[in-house]
């Protein structure tokens, strides 16, 4: 796992409408990168939501929310559509950006083990640098928690 203080791994991935979205198109702003396991389920829905909920405190602060998932950019789209999620979500169907940041993991679930992205957050200074991770973050209280440290 990446830790406080490297330099966050450059990427390109598609958007919800397919267009190419590059960490390096937010240089000199702060990037609130979080990763999530699946669409449209309910933690990853309070989830996003949160975040919406605070979408504007965030852009006072000079910061951009990116959602990251293995799922398409048709199911991102639907996603947005459905609850009005007012920033990015990047596809990564190649789990190249979620193995780079370390959140592709082993998981065990009522006895059963596989592996899935463990929900974490990043916070990505405008060098490019970060600045928190937050490993196994709560749905409900990560927008929250990260308002809080900017």
């Amino acid at each position: 796992m990446l830790e406080k203080g490297m330099k966050a791994p450059a990427f390109t991935l598609p958007d919800s409408d397919g267009k190419s979205v590059s960490l390096s198109d937010f240089a000199g702003k702060t990037v609130v990168l979080y990763f999530y396991p699946k669409d449209n389920t309910p933690g990853c829905t309070r989830q996003a939501c949160a975040f919406k909920a605070k979408n504007d405190e965030f852009k006072d602060k000079n910061a951009v929310i990116i959602g990251v998932s293995k799922d398409s950019s048709a199911s991102h789209a639907r996603f947005a559509e459905k609850y009005g999620l007012p920033f990015i979500l990047l596809s990564d169907e190649n789990l190249d950006v979620i193995k780079a940041y370390g959140v592709w993991q082993e998981k065990k679930l009522y006895g059963k083990v596989s592996y899935g992205v463990v929900r974490t957050t990043f916070v990505i200074d405008g060098d490019g640098v970060i600045t928190a991770v937050m490993p196994k973050v709560k749905p409900d209280t990560n927008a929250e928690e990260v308002l809080a440290m900017l």
